[in-house]
């Protein structure tokens, strides 16, 4: 009876889920008085051979197909519960709640019929329609994962709360489509070049609630995923689980954006549909697998670690600590070079406010990454000598709470440049913070002796950021700058990693001087070095630089090539260190020089 439930149930979720993605085709070619009357199709029960007839009409046998599905479940869960079979109690009175939901759902869409198509009965339908699939969902899991509470809390409190946020945005979505309002911004992935649109045009207000709550549910999955991924020991499926939901958000996302530009398709709505219910149910089962799949820190017979306790300290202690999250040193440099950008761009010293903004959005922002660059590389910088005194390794702060503060700042960074500056500058300053923490700190810093050389161009974003502040667009200066930054990277970080190599080793990160050797990173150091002074020489024609920018770049550039070959020729740590610190002068001296070229 036990493999005839489990069978029972994952046929249910697979017929749920294609009745659901059907709803998604009738509406999308308008096919819901395709049949005018219910539970008959103009009186018949046998349909006429007509597009938008067979269409409801293949809606409907989905429909009968799924509720046979659910009363078999239902009976199997009932017969267990009677004879107290192999079938978990709960598990089995979740069937046979199933049964009056699904007769629920079959009356709702009768008054769809009869109300003709009231976005609000609609929108009830599709509600209706994913509380039916989530407990399927649910059913089927727990089936195959069993019921005992093993997961970790927190993690599973944070997946509930991402399944009632994802809910909430399904919800809308539905009476966005209901209501037609696809089309209330004609604008994507932006709504104008304002934070907060006009509100005053039709269906404006549903459709940026949807839009609001799609970047909060894309912001929890991946805190979700985050999570999952850096629990010691972690479980695969929790991986896989909330791997796979984000994939198919940001998947949705793209789908949201074809809805808009191809001025909603039919194809576009129907994905829509579709992909809004793979999202919930993968959801649901992560939310499940949270609560009975063994994962964070655990001892050798599966038992809960006790995690190192956080040592108590004073408010300004408290407070230092966070501030340390963010890595005030860099974010200094990063500021930096945003400010040249603004005054290349402007011509002039723009406005003090807009100066002033910029600057602490893009501090929000870096910082954000930063914690969330400490939070995943915790383990790291246990190990590595330089680090070990950092917050985290040194037990100032608890792990999640140094998660949650980066994604905060990131939240805020991104609404307070979007207010106070502008939609562009925000977004490039949220796309530097997923490639540093993704694509470098998550993927690349442990992979490939690459890692800084690609990740290098989330640092060089902030003159993307300053630029857009002004213009309001990018143009080409700002690209061979964002260019000289990204350059200057490699030979800037390998110079210090000369010096950190055997923390590096013992880490177990595949830094350049780990993986290929000193001195092949001495001759890539030197490499980058003309490769950089080539890159800041092509600003002048592309920038009309004037002498002031040229002698400075011709004479830090000849110094930084000057000095990179004399490390190569004459290795040592002193000189590897020497580099180092140079590199720092050298950009901000490059930038400045930028500025007081502009502005003479």
């Amino acid at each position: 009876m036990k493999r005839t439930f489990r069978s029972l149930a994952t046929t249910t979720v697979v017929l749920t889920l294609l009745l659901i993605a059907w709803g998604g085709i009738v509406r999308a070619t308008g096919s819901g008085d395709g049949c005018p009357d219910w539970p008959t199709c103009f009186g018949r029960w046998i349909p006429r051979l007509e597009y938008h007839t067979l269409i409801e009409y293949t809606h409907r046998l989905l429909a009968f197909l799924a509720g046979c599905a659910s009363v078999a479940l239902a009976a199997v869960g009932g017969w267990s519960l009677i004879r107290k079979g192999p079938v978990e109690r709960v598990t089995a009175w979740l069937a046979v709640a199933l049964l009056p939901l699904f007769i629920v759902q079959a009356l709702i869409g009768g008054w769809i019929i009869r109300s003709g198509e009231d976005p609000s009965v609609v929108t009830l339908h599709f509600a209706v329609a994913f509380i039916v699939l989530g407990l399927v969902v649910v059913i089927a899991a727990r089936t195959r994962l069993g019921t005992r509470a093993g997961g970790d809390r927190s993690y599973a409190g944070l997946t509930a709360i991402t399944a009632t946020a994802t809910y909430a945005l399904l919800l809308v979505g539905t009476y966005v489509r209901a209501e037609n309002a696809g089309l209330a911004f004609r604008e994507w992935p932006l709504m104008g070049q304002s934070l907060v649109p006009d509100l005053s045009l039709p269906g404006a207000v549903a459709m940026f609630a949807h839009r609001m709550l799609a970047i909060v549910v894309v912001a929890l999955v991946t805190w979700t995923m985050v999570r999952a991924r850096t629990m010691t020991p972690r479980s695969s499926l929790l991986v896989r689980l909330s791997t796979a939901a984000l994939v198919l958000l940001v998947l949705q996302v793209l789908v949201g954006g074809a809805n808009v530009l191809t001025e909603l398709a039919t194809w576009a709505r129907a994905t829509h549909v579709a992909m809004s219910a793979l999202i919930w149910a993968t959801v649901i089962a992560l939310a499940v697998a949270a609560r009975v799949e063994p994962a964070g820190d655990r001892t050798a017979d599966g038992e809960t670690a006790e995690a190192p306790a956080v040592r108590p300290s004073s408010m300004g202690d408290t407070i230092r600590a966070y501030v340390a999250l963010t890595k005030p040193r860099i974010i200094v440099l990063l500021l930096i070079i945003t400010v040249p950008a603004m005054i290349l761009a402007a011509g002039t010293v723009p406005s003090p406010a807009l100066i002033v903004a910029t600057l602490v959005g893009g501090t929000l922002a870096a910082g954000a990454a930063n914690a969330m660059n400490m939070y995943l590389d915790r383990d790291i910088d246990e190990v590595m000598r330089r680090t070990r005194q950092r917050p985290l390794p040194g037990h100032r702060i608890e792990p999640d709470a140094a998660l949650r503060f980066g994604f905060v700042l990131a939240a805020v960074a991104y609404g307070f440049l979007a207010i106070t500056v502008n939609v562009l500058a925000a977004a490039l300053a949220l796309s530097a913070i997923a490639f540093y923490v993704f694509v470098y700190t998550m993927w690349l810093k442990r992979s490939t002796e690459q890692n800084i050389v690609i990740g290098g161009a989330a640092g060089a974003v902030p003159v993307l950021v300053g630029w857009a502040a002004v213009t309001g667009s990018i143009a080409m200066p700002a690209i061979v700058l964002f260019g000289v930054v990204f350059l200057w990277t490699p030979p800037h970080f390998w110079a210090l990693a000369l010096r950190m190599r055997e923390d590096y080793a013992a880490a177990g990160v595949p830094m350049l001087p780990v993986v290929r050797g000193e001195d092949e990173t001495r001759r890539q150091i030197f490499l980058y070095s003309l490769v950089l002074f080539g890159a800041t020489l092509v600003l002048i024609p592309i920038a009309s630089m004037g002498p002031l920018y040229t002698a400075t770049a011709v004479v830090l550039g000849g110094t930084f090539v000057y000095r990179c070959l004399q490390l190569w020729r004459q290795p040592t740590d002193d000189r590897s260190w020497r580099v180092f610190k140079f590199s720092l002068v050298y950009l901000a001296a490059l930038f400045v020089a930028v500025a007081l070229d502009a502005l003479v």
